[in-house]
């Protein structure tokens, strides 16, 4: 019995709060990796609330540090009356080695890093980084193809067995 309780708590502490959508029909994932986020306490209550928008979010380098744009966290309904700025851009807690490598990485040609998804961890929100680069347009059509025929495929093998 303790065994299913130790199950439930760590499927909460690992729970995924908002994933970009966009990310994958967009770019091509080449590497990822896990930041920790700075954030206020009336950002955390709407994050674990879930209330989180990737709208053009993105990375950028300044200084030896990185910060997340783009990313709406809504204002808390029960916080302070001055609440925080929705739109700001928020730190990201990385090592200087792996921000130094992702920084040269993003300057190449056509590469760029992007937020996948915000989730909590053991109580902490992180998000989730990719290292991208755009799809062309043929790409993007032929990734729509490819995923029609395997729907048409699943529906067919569905059919024939009933």
């Amino acid at each position: 019995m303790a065994t299913k309780k130790k199950k439930v708590k760590q499927d909460e502490q690992n729970r995924i709060v908002a994933r970009n959508k966009k990310v994958p029909r967009i770019f091509e994932i080449l590497e990822t990796l896990e930041a920790g986020l700075s954030l206020t306490g009336s950002e955390v209550k709407s994050v674990r609330a879930g209330r989180v928008s990737f709208k053009d979010s993105f990375v950028y380098f300044r200084k030896g540090e990185a910060y997340l744009t783009g990313v709406h966290i809504a204002r808390y309904e029960n916080a302070v009356y001055f609440g925080h700025d929705p739109e700001r851009d928020r730190k990201l807690l990385l090592h200087k080695r792996e921000i130094e490598a992702w920084r040269g990485r993003s300057e190449q040609k056509g590469l760029t890093v992007v937020p996948t998804k915000i989730y909590l961890r053991n109580g902490l929100a992180k998000v989730e980084l990719a290292l991208a680069k755009g799809k062309r347009i043929h790409d993007r059509r032929e990734d729509i193809k490819r995923k029609t025929v395997e729907r048409e495929t699943a529906r067919e093998i569905a059919r024939h067995r009933k």
